[in-house]
């Protein structure tokens, strides 16, 4: 039996790590091939193509991409007829490549299995209509996507989400602080900058400056930055070592600002354990996406801020049927976490928002008290092990 997945962002490649893990403990002699990472290739994949180090955010973010992106396409696609023909294609996220990608398997009669589907209840809710005409099943991961999606007349069904299985084994806060060579009294700030190399250009030199900030007026805090398997860590320290935005640092909060010149700039500790940093940090600021959803489900809070391209901004604000834009908030329906967007993610307000959070204890508890109403809705354990036997016998029927 041949099964392609294809994942084309790091948090894809994480949950279909997982998935290709439950399809091979229930399909051992399943040939699993597609595009994806380093964790997929890891947990038995044949990765054809990868693109997860490429994604971008928005449109004039993704421009530079194109051509890998049509190349992978085209090299999938191919594998739609002939010997190595798969029994079903399995898509995870990714959804402009992966609908385009939908369409050419439908046209071979291969069926089409989604995995963390478009989010059709935030924004471009007409791909509704291509999802009732292109896909087999749909497998969703929050409880009220069901219901959207029967509604449209597209088959679904719920299977919880993949952070559930994920997060099983994430190390307990004293562990986390132990391996990272933390104090259990320290003081400790977590970067969550992104997975994109967009992400890491515009969001970084902020959380930067903030921090700065920060630390001038809290000279003890220490401050934590998860690379994700798909920054370069060189990059990221040239960004953490250039000159703040305008040559100068914001003021820090609370007005400590006559300190004769610019804060010092921040000493950061880089850490490839993501875990292990949200798990130690006492406060995230966090880019906004999968890994803010981690990040409440660990019960650390945080603040969410994003940066993009002028365009892609106004695509958004065109486009997003929800006012927010984390999925934190999302999810829980209500403004749980501060969230600073484009013009409004600005140098003072993440310093005074993340200052805010490190020294209000009760602020932080009435995160965490969301964050655990929020972890009770996403399902039970065994996400994994659900989706690979939906996904093997829409392949079984196709044989």
């Amino acid at each position: 039996m041949n099964i392609m997945l294809v994942a084309g962002e790091a948090s894809g490649d994480l949950h279909g790590a997982a998935l290709c893990k439950a399809l091979r403990e229930r399909a051992p002699a399943a040939r699993l091939y597609g595009m994806g990472g380093a964790r997929m290739a890891a947990a038995g994949m044949e990765v054809l193509e990868d693109l997860t180090a490429r994604a971008g955010v928005g449109t004039t973010e993704a421009a530079a991409g194109v051509l890998p992106l049509y190349r992978a396409y085209r090299r999938l696609r191919a594998r739609f007829s002939g010997p190595e023909r798969p029994h079903a294609l399995v898509l995870i996220d990714f959804p402009e490549f992966n609908l385009r990608l939908a369409r050419a398997a439908r046209r071979h009669r291969i069926p089409v299995v989604y995995f963390i589907p478009p989010q059709i209840w935030a924004w471009r809710g007409w791909r509704v209509h291509a999802m009732r005409r292109l896909l087999s099943l749909v497998l969703a991961v929050f409880p009220f996507e069901p219901p959207l999606y029967r509604r449209a007349g597209v088959p679904v069904a719920y299977v919880g989400h993949p952070l559930v299985d994920a997060l099983a084994n994430a190390p307990t806060r004293a562990a986390a602080r132990a391996r990272l060579g933390l104090a259990p009294d320290d003081v400790v700030l977590g970067l969550l900058p992104g997975s994109r190399h967009s992400e890491i250009e515009r969001a970084l030199p902020v959380m930067r400056d903030a921090v700065a900030a920060i630390t001038a007026q809290r000279r003890h805090t220490r401050v934590l930055l998860a690379l994700a398997p798909t920054v370069d860590g060189t990059h990221v320290e040239c960004v953490l070592a250039s000159a703040p935005a305008g040559g100068r640092t914001s003021r820090p909060p609370g007005g400590a600002g006559g300190l004769g010149g610019s804060p010092e700039p921040p000493k950061v500790q880089m850490s490839r354990a993501t875990y292990d940093v949200m798990r130690a940090a006492d406060v995230v600021i966090a880019t906004s996406g999968t890994v803010t959803l981690e990040a409440a489900l660990l019960g650390t809070p945080m603040v969410v801020c994003y940066k993009v391209s002028r365009l892609t901004a106004c695509m958004i604000r065109s486009l997003v049927r929800v006012p927010w834009m984390s999925l934190v908030n999302i999810v829980a329906g209500r403004a749980v976490v501060p969230e600073l967007f484009q013009d409004d993610a600005t140098t003072e307000a993440l310093a005074d928002e993340a200052g805010r959070l490190l020294d209000d204890a009760s602020a932080r508890d009435t995160q965490r008290a969301a964050f655990r109403e929020l972890a009770g809705g996403l399902g039970e354990p065994g996400v994994g092990t659900r989706a690979a036997g939906l996904i093997l016998g829409a392949a079984r029927r196709a044989s």
